[in-house]
């Protein structure tokens, strides 16, 4: 292990000089790019380090053992009590950060919301769910451009398609993809009833051209008029994009933007992500022995999590979780969910790694 962290040490410190280099900063592109590895390794570095210093000060400690002076071998081993629990905890994150991650992780994201079962009721958590991820976004220092966005009359949205952009957007957005499920009395409910609604989440990574290895001549091209609700924009441009995978038949679309350029690019993001699902699936029907990930599944049709008013209580069925925080969650407050979920996802990878 410690052959691996001086390696990914020493990568760091090449990255560290790169990032000076004139040919470098005159391509703001290839800077972008290391600056982006450099703070990736960032946290791995930092605490090797702190583990070098424990790791040489409980040597020095041991020495102290040796000598003749009670004071000394007393003061060692009060030393030492301290210092071994830190070590055990800097392994264990050591093992957690060189757990391999998924490269998509640190990308930007496509976030989609749609009112599901429960009518009005279902518009109005669509609208709440926004407003949650919002205010978690703003705990982050993400930025956010709307796409698109048909509000409900009733308050909420029908749906929302918005970009978000900053540090590893899409490795803490990926759970978030499933049906959410909501429990309360809604306030058209005049008997106080409590009523179950329902709308899906959607997260995409948010893949560069250059990245989506489709062959242009494997693809067809469709531009049509939108139809439907969303803007007076939508009936009087083709400003909708279809692309069709000529080899495998898979077929994907947007008409999110009022841009032409824009929805293509969001097709072309949809189409890739198809793409990989579909083989993805089909190296899982191959394997079937190979246990499905509990975590980041991205089914639309799941039930993820269930959200109770009365009860203040947030479920996410996944991985059994219940907290009884939901006034804190809707306010934002995701961290608790979210990193349990990665520590989930991160144990079916060292499995999958001792495998």
């Amino acid at each position: 292990m410690l052959d691996k962290l001086e390696a990914i040490q020493d990568r760091y410190y090449y990255l560290e000089e790169k990032m000076s280099d004139p040919d470098v900063l005159a391509d703001m592109k290839l800077f972008a790019k290391i600056n982006k590895e450099y703070k990736n390794l960032s946290e791995i570095v930092d605490t090797f380090k702190k583990y070098k210093v424990v790791a040489a000060n409980i040597e020095n400690a041991k020495e102290m053992l040796r000598d003749a002076d009670p004071e000394m071998k007393e003061m060692a081993a009060l030393e030492l009590d301290e210092l071994n629990p830190q070590r055990e905890d800097l392994e264990e994150k050591i093992n957690e950060l060189l757990i391999p991650k998924d490269p998509e992780d640190s990308k930007d994201a496509i976030l989609e919301i749609r009112s599901g079962t429960g009518g009005d009721e279902a518009s109005i958590f669509a609208g709440d769910l926004f407003r949650m991820y919002s205010k978690y976004f703003e705990t982050q220092g993400w930025k956010t451009e709307i796409l698109d966005e048909n509000a409900s009359a009733a308050g909420g949205y029908n749906k929302i398609v918005l970009e978000v952009f900053g540090d590893d957007v899409y490795g803490k957005l990926k759970f978030e993809s499933g049906a959410h499920r909501v429990q309360r009395v809604p306030k058209t409910e005049s008997q106080g009833r409590v009523h179950t609604s329902a709308a899906t989440v959607a997260i995409m990574p948010k893949f560069e051209e250059e990245e989506i290895d489709i062959r242009k001549d494997d693809l067809r091209t469709d531009t049509f008029r939108a139809q439907g609700a969303g803007g007076q924009h939508v009936n009087k441009t083709e400003s909708g994009v279809r692309f069709t995978h000529i080899p495998t038949g898979i077929v994907a679309e947007s008409t999110d933007s009022r841009s032409q350029h824009k929805n293509r690019e969001i097709a072309l993001q949809r189409l890739y992500v198809k793409i990989k699902d579909a083989v993805r699936e089909k190296a899982y029907q191959e394997q079937k022995t190979h246990r499905k990930s509990l975590v980041g599944t991205g089914d639309r049709s799941d039930k993820i999590r269930t959200y109770n008013y009365p009860q203040n209580r947030v479920t996410d069925h996944r991985i059994n979780l219940t907290l009884y925080n939901l006034d804190s969650i809707m306010e934002g407050d995701l961290d608790e969910i979210i990193t349990a979920l990665q520590r989930v996802e991160n144990a079916e990878k060292m499995k999958g790694e001792e495998l």
